[in-house]
């Protein structure tokens, strides 16, 4: 399985971006996809996952901010971020964990997409 994320860039505070995650490969038939960011000396943060069937969940930190939702016939994971803020700027990755018939579960990271919001 490969993960391939998009869409980071350069955006003004209060700008909106979307990032995609796309996926390759056997993606299983239960699956989970989150969303998490990285700065220079900080932890990998989760902002958001997804289920195979379209059931969400998101930190606190971007409840109201950010959207995570998913095309499963393009095998693809987006991420509306909406009302950046500089805070926000951070490396952005994907993640795919699935779960095979012992429910044991495999990660896959998608390389990162640089977000910068600045003015």
């Amino acid at each position: 399985v490969q993960l391939q994320a998009s869409g980071g860039g350069l955006v003004r505070p209060g700008e909106s971006l979307r990032l995609s995650c796309a996926a390759s490969g056997s993606t299983g038939s239960f699956n989970i996809v989150g969303w998490y960011r990285q700065t220079p000396g900080k932890q990998r943060e989760l902002l958001a996952t997804i289920t195979s069937s379209g059931s969400p969940n998101y930190a606190d930190s971007v409840k109201g901010q950010f959207t995570i939702s998913r095309d499963n016939a393009k095998n693809t994971v987006y991420l509306q971020m909406n009302s950046l803020k500089s805070e926000d700027t951070a490396v952005y990755y994907c993640n795919m964990e699935i779960f095979d018939s012992d429910n044991d579960g495999h990660d896959y990271w998608g390389q990162g997409t640089l977000v910068t919001v600045s003015s």
